[in-house]
């Protein structure tokens, strides 16, 4: 069966993100053939990085880098060798990006999101694509870089399995082209960039604990190449970490609605008992926040997102495209936020109540726990202290009826386990053994085990992307 192919070349890429992209470009670069294989048709591939703000990390220092990442990853250490990888990759992201032609810029000021762990001064902040963020910038230019150099791209092509040799190393890759099977032979490798697992409903279950999150970002991340790795033999890693925050399910579109109270902080969150259980703004990052002296994930569970008339009116709960030109559901499906949140609420994403215990009934949540919750709120905000740790600033009282709340389940954003590889992106059993030409880069197998900065994702994409493409195109063709 292995010996007929319906396409050949030296390296398979497996998914047309930041990862895919920059696999494919470093497969090519190195001399060697590329076939580049994306599951999603033409307008939707690219995965998330390409509704994402499209910002990698200004790497100062990789010794100061690789003692921040060490910081962040806590109890859940990562090998030496990767860190290495990492810290000296991710400093050449942007002279390599420079070198397709992209002109990088400052994005705003942006600090190290956990200043006080060791290593943070060495993080220099936001940079992006002539210095601005989101609006498929990134994506733009790292498909172009790949089109220029005559890339064979086939989009709406799932790949369904991995196909192995006698030696259990791989040798292509079984793909869906127009509902047929499409065998592609990988004379020397195959790196897997296929996303994570946040639209897979049972694997999200399953790792994660939440049931019914909506997801933020690109449909295409059901953990296709995280099963096609597993029964190739692959470990897996960090599988239980992820990013998730407010944000609410917008039916009749495939993403969820980021949500994000910047015009004014007068919100709450409750529990079913219609209770607050903490500080809703706490020192935070990319999904982690800073809970009982601890870094915890944040959002965690499902929660109901209480607000009044005077927060609806200040402006939108979701963040406007001239604000942040970012996520699947704005930039793919062309959806804006009504500045009101009145088209919101009519479409019943959003719902109200004239009183919290009415909003309450209709959130099926305590109504007598919301409204002494709401009653609470509205005594700290007068005295100017929350018993729970509101920064003072952010206590807006909920006094202006009607009230409106969602269900925020939470929104989740990315996942970041996947199969187990090492420095070289090599795919590792769970023997620590290399398993044969395959390579993984990107979301499918994330270097973060536990706290992740802004900019972290691009840049580790981009860095083992690279890495796993030059790998991939050294192997001797079979």
């Amino acid at each position: 069966m292995s010996e007929h192919w319906d396409r050949q070349a030296d390296v398979v890429v497996l998914g047309m993100g930041g990862a895919g992209c920059a696999a494919a470009i470093a497969a090519a670069d190195a001399g060697a053939s590329v076939i580049l294989l994306e599951k999603m048709p033409e307008g939707r591939e690219g995965g998330n990085t390409r509704i994402s703000g499209g910002i990698w990390f200004n790497n100062l220092d990789p010794d100061g880098m690789a003692t921040y990442l060490r910081a962040l990853c806590g109890p859940y250490t990562l090998p030496e060798p990767v860190v290495q990888v990492w810290a000296d990759e991710t400093y050449k992201n942007t002279e390599w990006l420079q070198s397709l032609g992209v002109t990088p810029g400052v994005h705003a000021d942006y600090k190290p999101e956990f200043p006080e762990m060791p290593g943070a001064e060495f993080y220099g902040g936001y940079l992006g694509v002539d210095g601005e963020m989101g609006q498929q910038l990134l994506f733009q230019a790292l498909s172009a870089a790949v089109r220029d150099r005559g890339i064979e791209v086939l989009l709406d092509t799932p790949a369904k399995e991995l196909v192995t040799s006698g030696d259990g190393a791989v040798t292509g890759v079984v793909a869906d082209r127009g509902g047929q099977p499409l065998r592609v032979e990988a004379r020397q490798g195959v790196v897997l960039a296929t996303g994570g697992f946040e639209n897979n409903p049972e694997m999200v279950r399953d790792y994660l604990r939440l049931p019914g999150s909506p997801v933020w970002g690109s449909p295409a991340g059901t953990g296709d190449g995280i099963k096609m790795a597993q029964k190739v033999g692959a470990d897996l890693w960090h599988m239980d970490n992820m990013a998730a925050t407010l944000g609410l399910r917008a039916e009749g579109f495939e993403a969820g609605m980021y949500v994000m109270f910047v015009y004014s902080q007068g919100f709450i969150c409750v529990g079913k008992d219609g209770k607050r259980s903490h500080n809703e703004i706490p020192p935070q990052g990319h999904g982690h926040g800073f809970i009982n002296g601890d870094y915890e994930h944040f959002q965690r569970r499902p929660l109901q997102v209480i607000f009044d008339e005077a927060t609806r009116l200040a402006g939108p709960i979701s963040p406007p495209r001239e604000m942040l030109p970012v996520g699947w559901n704005l930039l793919i499906e062309g959806y804006d936020w009504s500045a009101d949140n009145s088209a919101e609420i009519e479409k019943g994403w959003i719902l109200q109540g004239d009183s919290p215990a009415e909003l309450a009934e209709g959130l099926g949540i305590d109504a007598d726990g919301l409204e002494d919750s709401v009653a609470a709120w509205n005594d700290a905000c007068a005295t100017g202290h929350d018993p729970l740790g509101r920064p003072r600033p952010t206590l807006t009282p909920l006094e202006t009826p009607p009230f409106y709340g969602f269900t925020s389940a939470p929104l989740l954003g990315w996942t970041n386990g996947g199969p187990r590889r090492n420095e070289k992106a090599q795919v590792l059993d769970p023997f620590g053994e290399v398993i044969g030409r395959l390579y993984a880069a990107g979301t499918v197998s994330s270097t973060y085990s536990w706290c992740k900065d802004g900019g972290f994702h691009i840049a580790d994409a981009l860095a083992f992307g690279r890495v796993a493409g030059r790998n991939a195109a050294a192997e001797q063709p079979r």
